[in-house]
């Protein structure tokens, strides 16, 4: 597969993809040691404040993977119009980004507002090709 060939929608999944990695990498930073990769969950679940938050904004993430990526996928089979697509997909993953800094900052409300935000927007790519 040529670089060239992959849309901004299909980078915007790659980057979709990589943000729950990149929750995870914030939670561990600096209090993740080798000892805790023998039970990485349990070194989770003795977590508080931001640390627990940014896991929870990892774990939020793999769960609207799915729908984004079938969404971008659909649009792309239904032939709808590139840009379109294109502005949606960075739109929805720029809200993720904004979800996720709400959520290890402990924002509840913005954070509900932000997440409700971008699911529309997954909506909106998915009725692109009406």
């Amino acid at each position: 597969m040529t670089f060239s060939l992959l849309t901004v929608a299909y980078w915007c999944v790659l980057i979709a993809c990589v943000l729950p990695y990149f929750s995870a990498w914030v939670a561990k930073a600096g209090s993740f040691g080798p000892r805790d990769n023998v039970n990485p969950r349990d070194w989770a679940a003795r977590q508080s404040g931001w640390r627990a938050r940014a896991n929870s904004a990892q774990a939020n993430s793999f769960e609207g993977l799915p729908f984004f990526i079938g969404a971008v996928v659909i649009a792309h089979q239904l032939g709808v119009v590139q840009s379109r697509l294109d502005l949606l997909a960075v739109a929805y993953v720029v809200l993720r980004m904004i979800y996720v800094g709400l959520y290890i900052k402990g924002i509840g409300g913005a954070r509900s507002a932000v997440w409700a935000l971008a699911f529309l927007v997954n909506i909106a790519i998915l009725f692109l090709g009406r």
